[in-house]
């Protein structure tokens, strides 16, 4: 149910039968929270200075990002409430005309004390510009042709910082891109190499298949659909056909291919797979989902296109996103500062105004007037191999989980220093589960990660991920462990092969002699502590709603198993649990370690199931599991070259 204190209109249950919204409660969710920021705005309205942790950027630059992306939010619900030259549909929307005239006419006045700083290389000014002329465009009769000239000059002027500036080498490109257009659009000057050279660039990172890599390296997160996919077809809407041109027609046909397979992301409970950076941009996930629409080159039906963002949009509304203030906090459900980045201030999840896109499109559109229709996961057993990210995704009707299997995105450069960001490093990501993210839990690094342990027990990271294989039901990847106080690294290759409501995994590691080998499932989270169990070779937690996470042993772990507690580590609660599995000391060279892992709402019976499934690994390392069903997977050692490339990337 929403929250008591955000009022939203009847639910309609003819046209919406699976999360009763409508385009009513699309405005209703936008007016609270655009009304919600007006008692953190300064007198002449150019910032909103939210209450929070600051970002990197401090006080003012947090508090243009607080006008800057609501004013996206604002211009998306002024187009779409207006019609040009008609004063009644205007009247809804007046008070956020004036509003934000005066903020930008404020902003501007280089002489005021409420001045926006002026743009400078790879400066956070950057982004919110690009949102500030998005904005200007998509509001041009209401607000920019109104503007007097002295305003509209010195718009022009803050906004021309861009010319000839750097950005940062990845979707920051495409602010300049956009922002730049905006100028050539209203006869300003521009650079058209800064604009050609920004669309040149991101061509180096289209990878095919619809997926782009966000700057060099293997970057794969929802930046794709919300920046790398959104701005070139903003672009393309300020440039107009004849500018676009064939540019124009390639971006809609990869998006059409990206978004063949976006709503295999999205749980049953509208929850999107919880992985990579900047997730409290939360209802930003649905905007290339919107945009598909918009531009007119999705695969998707109108009803599944609304469903999928309803379901997204009331997921975060029935957990308290906007909160009573009704504003968005920093985390993913509740304040949680371990899911943030250093560089996201109070005003940072306002980019999930990018979320309501789809209110550009007019009420008697397809996307508005359809019935709803299901999601993948709602109507069968999903298995989708992504082989451009390295990814396998896994949905289940029965409890509407979808699982994200990694093998290829670690958010590190190809060459250089390599980190292990844990919404990236990991082996699995999902719907219900986020991964132990606090600094203290990280250092332990648990959850979906195998790792070798140090005599005190420091694990190795899963820093760069190389890509092995990615088809069907199964991916594979190696990483290098490295140990505390050793220079050399230890290959590891990894399998993973989808079975029913199972994900089998097979680890050939090479290690020293005497560490000890361990294996963590998904953590769990809760409001109260999840209930854990384990006995020889198995480990389970389960939470108060029946949420269960299980780790079993089939090869190669000693009957040593447990469940890792932490607390204030997890977007998802305060109390959260991981299950675990550990080796004996290992005899050096190469060992093999075989786990079926289970995370579902269903019961899990870890005794039945080590039982009831027979693993049998041969002299050359080649293991071939049989499940109940008598399937037989096979899963063969790695080619020496493989370790070899390992060992030398």
């Amino acid at each position: 149910m929403p929250a008591p204190y955000l009022s939203l209109p009847p639910t309609d249950r003819v046209r919406s039968p699976l999360t009763g919204w409508t385009r009513a409660h699309w405005e209703a969710l936008a007016d609270r929270q655009l009304e919600a920021l007006v008692p953190y705005a300064t007198p002449g309205f150019a910032q909103y200075r939210l209450p929070g942790r600051g970002s990197w950027s401090g006080l003012v630059l947090d508090g243009l990002e607080g006008f800057a992306r609501s004013f996206l939010l604002a211009s998306f619900r002024i187009a779409g409430a207006c019609t040009e030259g008609d004063a009644a549909d205007e009247s809804a929307v007046s008070h956020l005309i004036e509003r934000y005239t005066q903020g930008l006419t404020t902003g501007t006045d280089r002489d005021h004390p409420e001045a926006w700083p002026a743009l400078t290389d790879c400066s956070q000014q950057m982004v919110e510009a690009a949102s500030i002329a998005v904005g200007l465009h998509e509001t041009r009769p209401w607000i920019w042709d109104r503007l007097d000239d002295r305003t509209r000059e010195r718009l022009v002027d803050w906004l021309s910082g861009f010319v000839g500036a750097r950005t940062w080498d990845n979707n920051w490109r495409l602010f300049q891109v956009v922002t730049e257009q905006f100028l050539a659009s209203v006869g300003a000057p521009h650079r058209r190499s800064d604009i050609e050279g920004g669309l040149d660039r991101i061509e180096d990172w289209y990878v095919g298949d619809g997926w782009y890599t966000d700057g060099d390296g293997r970057n794969f997160d929802y930046y794709v659909g919300w920046a790398l996919h959104l701005y070139p077809l903003l672009w393309a809407r300020i440039a107009g056909p004849e500018a676009a041109g064939d540019r124009a027609k390639a971006y809609r046909e990869r998006l059409s291919l990206f978004l063949d397979t976006y709503p295999q992301f999205f749980g049953a409970d509208g929850a999107p797979v919880h992985q990579g950076r900047s997730l409290t941009y939360r209802l930003a996930t649905v905007a290339p989902v919107w945009l598909g629409a918009l531009a007119d080159c999705t695969p998707l039906a109108p009803g599944l296109t609304r469903r999928l963002a309803s379901g997204t949009a009331r997921h975060f509304v029935e957990r308290g996103v906007p909160d009573a203030r009704g504003l968005q906090p920093l985390g993913w459900y509740g304040t949680h500062l371990p899911t943030t980045q250093p560089y996201s201030g109070p005003a940072s999840p306002y980019w999930s105004s990018k979320g309501f896109l789809g209110l550009l499109l007019p009420a008697g559109h397809a996307v508005w007037t359809d019935r709803e229709l299901p999601l993948p996961v709602e109507r069968e057993p999903q298995y989708t191999a992504l082989p451009a990210p390295g990814w396998l995704l896994h949905g289940t009707p029965h409890d509407g989980i979808v699982r994200l299997v990694n093998h290829g995105s670690d958010h590190n450069p190809h060459e250089g220093p390599a980190t292990d960001d844990p919404h990236y490093a990991k082996l699995a990501h999902s719907t219900a589960t986020a991964p132990e993210s606090a600094p203290h839990a990280w250092a332990r690094t648990v959850d979906n990660h195998i790792a070798l342990l140090a005599a005190d027990g420091t694990p190795s990271r899963r820093r760069r991920i190389h890509p092995l294989s990615c088809e069907g039901r199964r991916a594979s990847s190696r990483h290098l462990a490295q140990l505390p106080d050793m220079d050399e690294e230890f290959p590891i290759v990894s399998t993973s092969v989808l079975h029913g409501p199972w994900e089998l995994r097979v680890h050939h590691v090479r290690a020293p002699e005497g560490v000890t080998v361990r294996e963590g499932g998904h953590a769990v989270a809760d409001a109260v502590r999840p209930h854990t169990e384990h006995g020889p070779g198995w480990a389970l937690a389960r939470t108060e709603s029946g949420l269960s996470s299980a780790v079993i042993a089939l090869h190669g772990w000693s009957p040593e198993a447990g469940t890792a507690r932490e607390v204030a580590a997890n977007a998802f609660g305060p109390h959260s649990a991981t299950p675990y599995l550990r080796s004996g000391p290992h005899p050096g060279g190469t060992s093999v370690h075989v786990t079926l892992v289970a995370l579902t709402r269903d019961a899990v019976h870890p005794r039945a199931l080590r039982e009831a499934i027979e693993c049998v690994v041969d002299a050359d390392g080649l293991v071939t599991v049989t499940f109940p069903d008598d399937e037989v997977v096979r899963v063969a050692a790695p080619q020496p070259a493989s370790i070899q490339r390992a060992a030398a990337s």
